[in-house]
């Protein structure tokens, strides 16, 4: 009795065998960037920091410093002002993929627009940038907004809970122009704030050092410190409400927190500032329906950075700073 032939089945491609090794994937590569007139006079880390987002600062030091990063096939340092049309040898840079964030795109009212820079009214509440612990700010938003927008950059900074004037610069020329100003003290700032007390003079200099620190949970502060850097503010009394004075306080240095810490210092805490300022006032303003820093960005006057013509820009109280002095007016 034969057997029955037994035949060899057909394999179906993958079947029967180990699977292929996928292929790997391509390195990251060295890219060429030309530099265009936007970034004309740019340094060379700033460049690198908006064109490599999420590398650390000390990854690209590291490689410029290594000569990694070359322009025009050169070795240069790291305060190295490019110019339009070098070509930027940028390595690759391994970083873990980070999760995508939405960031809606967020117009703020204008107090002046034209070609080369914007001036908003921010919000307060509404940090500048993203970053420390804050996915996105002002100028995120505006550029979400504004796809079309080459460029476009902070000027300068406010805090997240301070409202009023923020410059954004939409041409680097006006970048350097407005630092050069504010570099020179050409310009002149007026805020608008709320301290608890009674403030003594009609006008008065405060000229204190100022220096930063951190506390355990490294949150950011700053305090008066003699071997600190120099800090002078203006505050000109515009009105007393009661148990609280309206001050006009005009910047001299642009410090961090400068405002907070000198009039905190002079024993006259801002209305509602939660890092300098006082619990109980904080909480009694609260309970009015008050509960937000009483610190406004109320006008700025600067040269234009293009053409030189003085600009005189003004934001107005907002609504509820205004609503709060109304109650404190009729108690």
């Amino acid at each position: 009795m034969s057997l029955p032939l037994l035949r060899k089945a057909k394999s179906t491609p993958g079947q029967g065998r180990p699977p292929r090794n996928p292929e790997p994937a391509a390195a990251p590569a060295v890219r060429l960037v030309e530099v265009d007139e936007a970034h004309d006079g740019q340094r060379l880390d700033n460049f690198l920091l908006r064109l490599c987002k999420g590398v650390p600062k000390s990854h690209l030091y590291k490689a410029i410093r290594g000569g990694q990063v070359r322009v025009n096939r050169g070795r240069v340092p790291v305060d190295h002002r490019i110019a339009a049309g070098d070509v930027v040898r940028v390595p690759p840079f391994r970083l873990p993929e980070a999760p995508v964030r939405f960031v809606p795109p967020g117009e703020f009212p204008i107090v002046f627009e034209d070609d080369a820079l914007l001036a908003i009214d921010k919000p307060a509440g509404v940090a500048v940038h993203g970053g420390s612990g804050v996915d996105f700010g002002v100028i995120e938003q505006l550029r979400r907004a504004r796809p079309e927008a080459r460029f476009l950059e902070l000027v300068h900074r406010l805090d997240r809970d301070t409202s009023g004037l923020l410059l954004v610069a939409k041409k680097r020329s006006a970048l350097v122009g407005l630092h050069e100003s504010l570099r020179n003290g050409l310009w002149n700032k007026h805020y608008l704030v709320l301290v608890v007390g009674d403030w003594v003079n009609d006008r008065q200099h405060v000229r204190k050092p100022l220096t930063k620190w951190s506390t355990q949970s490294g949150e950011r502060r700053v305090k008066v410190d003699p071997d600190g850097q120099a800090a002078h503010t203006i505050f000109t009394l515009k009105r007393r409400y009661g148990l609280y004075s309206l001050l006009d306080a005009e910047l001299k240095t642009g410090r961090t927190h400068q405002i907070r810490v000198h009039v905190t210092s002079c024993g006259f805490p801002i209305v509602g500032d939660d890092k300098y300022g006082d619990d109980h006032a904080n909480a009694a303003a609260a309970g009015r329906g008050f509960r937000r820093m009483f610190l406004h960005a109320h006008t700025l006057a600067v040269p234009h950075p293009l053409t030189g013509e003085s600009l005189a820009l003004e934001a107005r109280l907002p609504e509820d700073c205004v609503e709060f002095l109304q109650q404190l007016e009729h108690p």
